[in-house]
């Protein structure tokens, strides 16, 4: 699985979302979904998937599909 794969299913399983939703542009509060406690299930989810322990800071600013591949890249995981 690559890591865009493994990015999206996390989306998908930590905020039971249909995997066409998943894409650039989607943001926090803007689905129902994406609550605080959808949060941290994606973040559970992310952390699981690429085998990293995120910040508290960086779980805090993981505010939008886009903003995560930016934070992923600081723990050396590249989103392609």
């Amino acid at each position: 699985m690559t890591n865009l794969e493994k990015y999206i299913d996390a989306f998908v399983k930590g905020l039971e979302l249909d995997e066409s939703l998943v894409k650039s542009g989607l943001a926090y509060s803007e689905i129902e979904n994406w609550d605080s406690v959808g949060h941290m299930n994606l973040i559970a989810e992310l952390e699981e998937a690429f085998d990293i322990m995120m910040d508290t800071e960086d779980i805090i600013d993981f505010s939008s599909y886009d903003k995560g591949i930016e934070i992923l890249a600081k723990y050396d995981v590249i989103i392609e």
